[in-house]
């Protein structure tokens, strides 16, 4: 049987066509096409600014540094993410503190976040902090809650936005809270990772609303190098190094193809939504219903990841080889931060009760938009295999 990936890039024959057409111009990096997809990213998501850059993992290091995380600076971020969410603050030697998750949707535990900030002294919070929350596989996690706290403490909020762009939540107040959108936060992340609903090959961006922190980003992006001259200067070419900044860049090829993606989000979007909804009505089913928790059908998911989880968490390995073993591949969205020995020989032994029980159960089955009917229907005749066994 062909394989069946847990999630995969879809590429379009306008995207190649446009790749051609970019391959073949004078320009292949830091050409024209950089701020046209700048544009386009900003139009959509209705930011004033968007940075973008080589990857998801450079958007959050230039999102914290634009603000100015430094050594004596606080990240607090949820222990179910990827790595790049804390390592960004690594990167600026900030300390990092992992905060808890609902058990239930893998989003960050609003209690938990009081409890780090209580925590916190008050000589701390006169330095550059940061609360990192994750809109985990496509669901937004509560950013005007994660507000209020901030703004009770002199925090910053950075979402993490990889897994959802498109996405959207209604909050108890019936308000409309958009991922990316950067009202209740300084700045959000995108990543252009091939699994990502925008791929470029790679590539991320930083959004925001703050002229200082675009501004920031966009020179740290480029070795920290600034350019105050325009061409009608007696010396156009003239630049200086005023910050230590990194090669972030973005290439025009890149910029190409993930601004074709880009305009086909809002259907890549419609087709995740149906999938998650085959997969919804599948579940609610025997057998399966005894054995599977399945996520909530929120209506603004991105639906980046379907994360199923089993009831009896000694399940999840079994199934995982069991899925592998007929060719289908799943995941593990994630392992605890603290679990992995970088931060555990700093941290200690920790045991985030929501973080634990989230992991041990969890496992993300094939979703993307070129998954068909019939792929699916087989995920689900194997998961049923899986569960019919003797």
């Amino acid at each position: 049987m062909d394989l069946i990936p847990y999630s995969r890039q879809s590429i379009s024959e306008e995207d190649i066509s446009l790749l051609i057409e970019t391959i073949k111009s004078d320009l292949l990096t830091q050409g024209p096409k950089i701020g046209d997809f700048e544009n386009s990213i900003a139009n959509f998501f209705n930011v004033k600014y968007s940075v973008v850059c080589s990857s998801g993992t450079a958007a959050l290091h230039l999102a914290y540094a634009a603000l100015g995380v430094n050594h004596n600076s606080l990240g607090i971020v949820p222990a179910i993410t990827f790595a790049a969410t804390a390592n960004a603050f690594r990167y600026q030697r900030a300390d990092v503190q992992f905060c808890d998750v609902d058990p239930e949707t893998g989003l960050i535990l609003l209690d938990s976040l009081e409890e780090c900030m209580a925590n916190v002294s008050e000589k701390q919070k006169e330095e550059c902090n940061v609360i990192a929350p994750v809109s985990f596989a496509g669901s937004v996690a509560p950013l005007d809650k994660c507000r209020n706290i901030a703004e009770k403490n002199n925090f910053f909020v950075v979402e993490d936005g990889c897994h959802s762009p498109g996405a959207w939540k209604e909050n108890h107040q019936k308000k409309i809270i958009k991922s990316g959108a950067c009202i209740n936060t300084i700045a959000s992340t995108l990543s252009f990772h091939p699994v990502k609903h925008i791929c470029a090959g790679e590539g991320g961006a930083v959004l925001t609303n703050d002229p200082k922190v675009a501004e920031k980003a966009k020179k740290l992006r480029n070795h920290g190098i600034n350019r105050p001259y325009n061409d009608s200067h007696e010396k156009p070419w003239y630049y200086e190094q005023e910050d230590l900044g990194w090669n972030y860049r973005l290439t025009d090829i890149q910029a190409t193809l993930g601004m074709s993606q880009l305009q086909r989000l809002a259907s890549s979007l419609e087709t995740r939504r149906y999938l998650a909804q085959r997969y919804d009505q599948a579940l609610a089913q025997s057998p399966f219903e005894e054995h599977i928790t399945r996520p909530a059908l929120e209506k603004g998911h991105a639906w980046h990841l379907y994360v199923i989880k089993f009831k009896d968490y000694k399940l999840r390995d079994l199934a995982y080889k069991f899925f592998k073993s007929k060719n289908i591949l799943t995941q593990i969205h994630y392992i605890p931060l603290y679990k992995h020995p970088y931060y555990s020989k700093d941290l200690g032994e920790l045991n985030l009760p929501g973080a634990e029980s989230f992991f041990k159960c969890c496992l993300s089955i094939p979703l993307y938009p070129e998954l068909t009917e019939i792929e699916q229907n087989r995920v689900m005749d194997t998961l049923e295999q899986f569960l019919n066994r003797k």
